[in-house]
């Protein structure tokens, strides 16, 4: 019976060791996709890093995946810190929230397949005046 727990102990801290090596790839993944984003909209990205602030279950086309959400700072000139979000999906961005130029509230933009794979954007805001 020894041997048994053993096996379940070992079970045990290789699915805890393997968790955790999940995660921090995770967020290496999350901290290149804020540098380019950061980039993409001329923004620096303080710190070099992130944190994983929440994960939720998210509706995706009838399909439900688990998000995480990274918090970070960024700031336009280099003198100010200002609040950002990422989301994501996998290892692909589902959406992200940056500064708004000239204000402190977050914009918040949902990636679509085309940002994910070529770049493109479409900003909620330009969304709406379109509809």
């Amino acid at each position: 019976m020894s041997s048994f727990t053993d096996l379940i102990w070992l079970l045990l801290l290789a699915a805890g060791v393997a968790t955790w090596y999940r995660l921090t790839r995770a967020r290496e993944i999350a901290v290149r996709a804020a540098m380019a984003l950061c980039k993409r909209h001329g923004l620096q990205l303080l710190d070099q890093s992130v944190g994983l602030r929440a994960v939720r279950w998210q509706g995706v086309d009838g399909v439900r995946r688990l998000e995480r959400c990274y918090a970070f700072e960024v700031s336009e000139d280099g003198q100010s810190r200002q609040a950002a979000r990422l989301w994501m999906a996998g290892n692909d961005v589902a959406s992200f929230s940056l500064p708004m130029s000239g204000a402190p509230e977050l914009e918040t933009v949902v990636a679509t397949d085309a940002f994910v794979h070529t770049g493109n954007v479409v900003s909620l805001a330009d969304r709406r005046r379109l509809q």
